[in-house]
């Protein structure tokens, strides 16, 4: 603290100077300096001893704290407040330790009472656990990521909760795939065209931002399943390939999905793949579709060859 009490000396006497203008233009030149950036405010509280000490009035040691420091500066209410504890005798120039909560705002104790809050409700945002717990959001945010070393993650989507025969079918159909594709899987891939059907709703589903847990490193992520809502909704039949979406088409309101229908569809897909494909027919398209009744009836799988498509479930 002497140094920098020094350094005030010195900046006083330069303000006084006959050479004033050059000297304050040096001070602010020092103010900006590396020296006074790292000053916090306990040292400017020292300085505001240094200056008290000498019979400096507290407006005036406002003034030189602000040619110095200029917006980091201390208000003048704390400067009065602080230039009057030292005309009582005060020394310290830290603050006195506060009852209630630890004057530290990561201790131990307020760690442990984040993480407890936390748990308890993985959803939480952090100004809600800022308010719970009686802390800064700033604190919590450090605690959170900097000592739980916790980050919010979003819930997995999963299309659905399968049983262990479900998953090893699957695992089989996967490995067969596999085969088909031998060494040279692109020329597997560009040949194929799926399609299903799926109920658009009309609702705001819950976002995976909304879905966010908080979760430790190592953890799993939690999972989804999606909801069904039986209201406001549109039965739409999509297909696509590779390079994206190739036509959807939105069966009428109070129809059902048969094989008359699907054969349709499946005449007009052939149409748009003319349109937006060409060539792909005559490489012969693997539709990739499920063993639904209307997918698998006899008007829908001769429809299959006559559109030159080779069927697959």
């Amino acid at each position: 603290m002497l140094c920098i009490g020094m350094l005030f000396k010195t900046a006083d006497t330069r303000f006084h100077s006959p050479e004033s203008k050059n000297n304050i233009s040096v001070a602010r030149r020092v103010s900006q300096g590396a020296v006074f950036s790292i000053m916090s405010a306990i040292e400017q509280r020292s300085v505001i001893k240094f200056l008290t000490r000498k019979g400096v009035s507290p407006n005036e040691i406002a003034q030189r704290l602000t040619s110095v420091y200029g917006s980091s500066s201390l208000k003048i209410s704390a400067v009065k407040r602080w230039s009057q504890l030292f005309r009582l005798g005060r020394e310290s120039v830290e603050d006195e330790e506060r009852s209630g909560r630890p004057s530290e705002g990561t201790s131990q104790e307020n760690i442990d009472l984040v993480e407890h809050i936390v748990l308890d409700d993985r959803r939480l945002k952090v100004k809600e656990i800022a308010k719970l717990s009686n802390l800064s959001e700033t604190t919590v945010w450090r605690i959170v990521h900097d000592h739980l070393n916790m980050s919010k993650v979003s819930a997995r989507w999963v299309p659905s909760n399968l049983s262990a025969v479900q998953k090893q079918r699957r695992a089989q159909i996967s490995q067969q795939f596999l085969n088909l594709c031998g060494d040279n899987p692109d020329s597997i891939l560009s040949r194929i065209v799926t399609g299903d059907e799926t109920w658009v709703h009309l609702y705001d589903p819950e976002s995976k931002m909304e879905s966010m847990e908080w979760r430790k490193p190592g953890e799993a992520p939690p999972r989804k399943f999606k909801v069904r809502p039986s209201a406001g909704k549109v039965m739409a039949t999509i297909f696509w390939d590779q390079r994206g979406i190739i036509m959807i088409d939105y069966l009428q309101k109070g129809s059902t999905i048969t094989g008359e229908y699907y054969a349709e569809v499946l005449k007009q897909l052939r149409a748009e793949i003319v349109k937006k494909m060409r060539g792909l027919l005559a490489s012969k398209v693997l539709l990739l579709q499920d063993n639904a009744p209307a997918h698998t009836s006899k008007i829908a799988m001769s429809t299959v060859i006559e559109c030159g498509f080779e069927a697959r479930t």
